[in-house]
């Protein structure tokens, strides 16, 4: 996977530099989750992989299945990736995209998982606090994990706030042990 992501970077900074030159930055974002769905399908997926079908073949099923939601220039770079052997990690590429998109737009992603569902004054006061501490704008994004038992870890980049009581547990568990 870590390989993936260091194939990935540099198709993923190439398509957001172009974004940003034309100005494009949504449309790049819809044609790289587009194109990152699109390969994820496991017949797809298999389709990719045939190597009975050349990359001209390869290139007209993608641009017949997503064509109609690519750019000009988003169909050469379904061309690029499809000629260097890259189009299995269009999904990372999308996903590193949307993090330089993010960034760009001072935009941070908060992961926000409860071990009960959030209430709207919860996840406002959540907000507050991280926008307050990573002076950003803040998109938050909430799961449920019972196994928590009460509290919340939440993640922010490569910061980690474990505030859970599962967390707290497994912490008094290795004091006592040492």
């Amino acid at each position: 996977m870590q390989e993936n992501i260091t194939i990935a970077r540099p198709y993923a900074r190439a398509a957001f530099e172009q974004a940003s030159a034309d100005g494009e930055l949504a449309l790049w974002s819809t044609m790289l989750g587009l194109l990152g769905r699109i390969v994820s399908d496991q017949q797809m997926h298999a389709i990719i992989k045939n190597p009975k079908i050349s990359h001209a073949q390869l290139t007209n099923i993608l641009l017949d299945i997503g064509g109609g939601h690519l750019s000009e220039k988003g169909k050469n770079f379904v061309g690029i990736l499809v000629a260097s052997g890259r189009l299995t990690v269009a999904k990372q590429i999308s996903i590193l995209y949307e993090e330089l998109k993010a960034e760009a737009e001072g935009i941070a992603g908060v992961d926000v998982i409860t071990a009960y569902p959030l209430e709207d004054k919860q996840r406002e006061q959540i907000e507050k606090v991280m926008t307050k501490r990573l002076s950003k704008k803040i998109e938050i994004t909430t799961s449920v994990d019972q196994s928590l038992i009460g509290g919340a870890i939440i993640r922010a980049g490569d910061s980690v706030i474990d505030a859970s009581l599962k967390g707290r547990l497994q912490q008094l568990s290795r004091i006592i042990a040492e």
